[in-house]
């Protein structure tokens, strides 16, 4: 056996290690992560690779989810003593999987990757529907918010955000990571006909880090707080100064990134809803 990436996981002699691209609707599931009692992602992929690759499979994230929230660009692998053409990785663990989950691409990939520990970034995007009637057709796909949102106002606010920093105001109260300073690249904020659209890109996040960034903004945009009270968020170090958490089911992760010697290849950022209205460039 040699090392992988991570020295906890090795990669058995006459195993293969593939990498997939998978997209899926968070709304009926408890997360990605397999958990006694609950539905997960994890445990829907790993039945449906087990099919085509007749042996258990065990797959390994980029990055978790939590209960409701989508992916349109989360990066797994695994590991398998069985080769199958990348066709049928993705033709045949589609036909296996729920409608709301879908393998989008595979590729070998060599023992030193690793989904999780390889990543040099991930990326987040939350959607707002931002008009004064609820979306019944983007039920749970995205958050609304009633209140005319002012987005010079939370791209202000957000600029505070960016760097790296302290993020205890903006992480769950059950947040298991030993150290909450992250490296935040950017936090852009994006008006799209009646959605409203918060980018993130950081190194890495710590538990609900996002959905408190949209609860913030939010407010902000809202008229209840000036842009400043970011910074004042931020400084203290205290999520109880902070405003609420926002719904989990705005919240997409689009991309995890990549040293490019893995070749993996490059997709269009999601969701695919908002390549209607946002720039070209941002997918």
């Amino acid at each position: 056996m040699t090392f992988a990436a991570d020295p906890t996981e090795y990669l058995p002699a006459g195993h293969e290690r593939v990498a997939l691209q998978v997209a899926y609707n968070g709304r009926h599931y408890h997360g990605w992560q397999c958990q006694k009692g609950a539905i997960s992602v994890q445990e829907k992929l790993e039945s449906a690779l087990a099919q085509v690759a007749d042996t258990p499979i065990k797959v390994v994230c980029a990055g978790r989810t939590d209960a409701g929230v989508h992916a349109s660009g989360q990066i797994v692998h695994f590991d398998t003593p069985n080769t199958r053409p990348m066709r049928a990785w993705t033709h045949g663990g589609n036909a296996k999987l729920p409608d709301d989950i879908a393998i989008q691409w595979a590729q070998v990939v060599p023992e030193a990757f690793h989904a999780r520990f390889s990543a040099v970034a991930r990326q987040y995007r939350y959607v707002i529907y931002n008009h004064p009637m609820r979306p019944a057709l983007m039920d749970k796909e995205v958050t609304w918010n009633y209140r005319p949102l002012d987005v010079e106002k939370m791209q202000q606010a957000a600029s505070y955000l960016e760097g790296e920093h302290d993020f205890s105001s903006f992480r769950a109260a059950a947040c298991q990571a030993h150290n909450p300073v992250r490296q935040v690249h950017h936090v852009k904020v994006y008006a799209a006909s009646n959605y409203v659209v918060i980018d993130v890109r950081a190194n890495a996040f710590l538990q609900h880090m996002i959905r408190n960034f949209a609860g913030l903004l939010m407010t902000i945009g809202a008229g209840q707080q000036p842009p400043s009270w970011a910074k004042e968020v931020l400084l203290a170090c205290d999520r109880r100064q902070s405003a609420a958490t926002a719904p989990a089911y705005g919240l997409y992760f689009v991309n995890a990134e990549y040293d490019t010697k893995f070749a993996l290849p490059q997709t269009v950022l999601g969701p695919h809803f908002l390549q209607t209205w946002l720039p070209e460039t941002l997918f």
